[in-house]
């Protein structure tokens, strides 16, 4: 003899379900805010803790936030980008006076050219060498006339305690969020 116990409650614990596509989608948009403030965090970060007293041509903007389609999370990283982004026309300043000697006499190769009218989404390279050090930089290595020794850039590991920090802060505001919107579902 089998007898069935009704619980009163059940559509209510039924709309808390990720598999419930409202919930679902509630919870992607709040994933998609915190990763959101995590990358914003992350981009003020490098232009503070790397030193970057200027960023005249925004690498800071290259960190990138992905969500996640197919499982529920996301991701900050500075990765490169799957295509090219703006180009810029910028200059550095030039700090020699008229007719004053000095400065650099050779002219700008075309790869050297290019650098520098990459955009602010394409400068990851620029924070990845910040964070993670650089060889010794040679100058003349694509066949050009100059030549020396351009020093090395030391690794200072920022990404990496910076990105964890973030993502802590994140999980913990996403804690939170999803505690008040299955308070809204259950009221």
């Amino acid at each position: 003899m089998a007898s069935t116990v009704e619980i009163e409650g059940i559509p209510q614990l039924e709309k808390l379900l990720i598999s419930d596509p409202k919930m679902e989608t509630r919870v992607r948009a709040l994933i998609r805010k915190v990763i959101k403030n995590a990358r914003n965090q992350l981009a003020a970060s490098a232009r503070s803790g790397l030193g970057m007293k200027s960023d005249p041509r925004g690498a800071a903007q290259s960190v990138r936030r992905s969500v996640y389609k197919a499982v529920l999370g996301g991701q900050v990283n500075i990765l490169s980008s799957r295509r090219a982004g703006r180009r810029t026309s910028y200059e550095p300043q030039r700090t020699l006076q008229p007719g004053q000697r000095g400065g650099n006499r050779v002219p700008r190769g075309r790869r050297t050219q290019d650098m520098m009218s990459y955009g602010s989404h394409d400068r990851q390279m620029v924070i990845r060498w910040l964070s993670n050090g650089t060889d010794d930089r040679e100058a003349g290595t694509r066949g050009g006339r100059l030549h020396g020794n351009r020093g090395r850039i030391a690794a200072r590991g920022w990404f990496g305690r910076a990105s964890e920090q973030s993502l802590q802060k994140a999980s913990e505001e996403l804690v939170k969020l999803i505690d008040e919107e299955i308070q809204k579902v259950m009221q």
